[in-house]
């Protein structure tokens, strides 16, 4: 693992074989934006009501800069290794009602069916580990997420049964390595 310092702000936090994560700076507001609000985002993580850049750059300082500052860790910019292009964001994210981290990923359509869910997951549970010191891993999926469950399955995540978190609307799938 390459760890890159920039003006004190880690700019590659982990690597892959195909992938590169960074923490997410305010000038990503485009890609997130347009991550947070494809259908596929919609549909299996919830809207995130992120309607415009300016929105989009709040969420990043609030909730992803915000989690690096409190937590040392959150979701990353995942972009190929080879274009440098953005394709997700992976990471870890703590939530209410769960008592360990949880292993998070999501990643544009163009970026689907390449493997890069599961290698993301994978790398993030092995910098979490290695590097961060964090030992039993949770990952949440909505019931009807079928692909995510199967990637998750893949790197070492067991089915630990239903869960409604606080303040969700419908159950999640929860599992745990």
């Amino acid at each position: 693992m390459a760890l890159h310092q920039e003006r004190g702000i880690r700019v590659v936090v982990l690597e892959t074989d195909r992938l590169v994560f960074r923490e997410a700076m305010a000038a990503d507001a485009p890609f997130v934006l347009a991550l947070l609000n494809s259908p596929g985002f919609l549909e299996h993580i919830g809207d995130r009501g992120v309607r415009t850049e300016a929105e989009a750059e709040t969420y990043i300082v609030e909730r992803m800069i915000g989690s690096y500052r409190q937590h040392g860790f959150g979701m990353w910019v995942a972009k190929e290794r080879k274009s440098g292009r953005p394709v997700g964001l992976a990471g870890l994210v703590r939530r209410d009602g769960l008592d360990m981290p949880d292993v998070g990923y999501a990643f544009m359509p163009q970026a689907w069916g390449q493997g890069y869910a599961q290698e993301a997951a994978a790398g993030v549970m092995r910098h979490a580990r290695e590097v961060l010191g964090i030992g039993p891993l949770a990952a949440i999926t909505s019931p009807d997420n079928y692909a995510s469950m199967a990637v998750l399955k893949k790197v070492g995540f067991t089915f630990q049964g239903m869960i409604t978190l606080p303040g969700a609307e419908q159950e999640s799938t929860y599992f745990t390595a």
